[in-house]
């Protein structure tokens, strides 16, 4: 199988196993699937410490207030009662306002946690580290993993406006947020390598040929991304070399791409 190191930019974000013979098209589905996935759990993952501390969020109309402002307001947050944590809660205001301040027990807090921590490792960056590739259902597995654990604290489920429930739902709106500049929707997605975009009516091997133990660096981008000029083929073959995963390719000759970089390659000798 073919082995992919996906990178956005300059940062490694997971290994992918693969076929040569695989279309294009199918191929940057699948990358881009795991990559949006991975942001959803990294997502969901920095909401939970919240929900941890402080129980459920607010209604939006409600967020920010404080207690005087509410009662003046005569607003009443008919997700309160509903919404209960599993043994009962234990309040811990928030005091951005933003949740309710019911918080899980302790024992429920570490269900939390440690369904959290599971989730995120195995969709970490630290994967590709150690050589593992990540699949589509690892992926689900971690978003199953916080769902269930979800469930578990709040058996009644989450308001409509909780963000992790809009998570789970595919609901979430993330329009001006920094994190929508990281999603990729899959028919903007590209992939490069080698300073070369992957063209999804191609297959993998019009490019990297058909050694199908190749090991090689691909980065993922939007449509109309930064243009990769000369200067940036020179990185991506630093790249290349860097990267001993790429000691089995064929095409991978770590000393013709130094020599191509530094501009000794083709240089004859004696007399012409």
């Amino acid at each position: 199988m073919v082995q992919l190191h996906v990178k956005r930019g300059d940062e490694s974000q997971f290994l992918f196993s693969t076929s040569v013979d695989v279309p294009l098209e199918t191929l940057t589905q699948q990358v881009t699937a795991i990559y949006n996935n991975r942001l959803k759990v990294d997502r969901l993952c920095s909401e939970f410490p919240e929900l941890v501390d402080h129980g459920v969020t607010l209604p939006p109309n409600m967020q920010g207030l404080t207690d005087e402002q509410i009662v003046d307001l005569k607003l009443k947050d008919e997700w309160e009662e509903r919404c209960v944590p599993s043994g009962g809660p234990e309040f811990n205001k928030d005091e951005i306002g933003r949740r309710n301040g019911h918080a899980p027990n302790q024992k429920m807090k570490e269900v939390l946690r440690n369904t959290m921590e599971e989730a995120k490792a195995l969709i970490s960056k630290k994967q590709a580290v150690a050589g593992v590739c990540v699949t589509m259902e690892m992926v689900k597995e971690a978003l199953d993993q916080l769902r269930g654990a979800v469930m578990i604290v709040y058996p009644m489920g989450l308001p409509p406006h909780d963000p992790i429930r809009m998570e789970l739902e595919d609901q979430e709106d993330l329009s001006g947020t920094q994190a929508s500049l990281q999603v990729i929707p899959v028919e903007e997605a590209q992939l490069w390598w080698a300073a070369k975009e992957l063209h999804r009516g191609k297959k993998l091997q019009d490019y990297i040929g058909k050694n199908d133990k190749t090991k090689i660096v691909v980065k993922i981008q939007k449509v109309g991304g930064a243009t990769l000029q000369l200067a940036s083929r020179d990185r991506w073959l630093l790249d290349e070399v860097e990267d001993d995963s790429h000691l089995h390719s064929d095409w991978s000759d770590r000393q013709t791409l130094k020599r191509q970089f530094q501009g000794l390659s083709n240089i004859k000798w004696g007399p012409r």
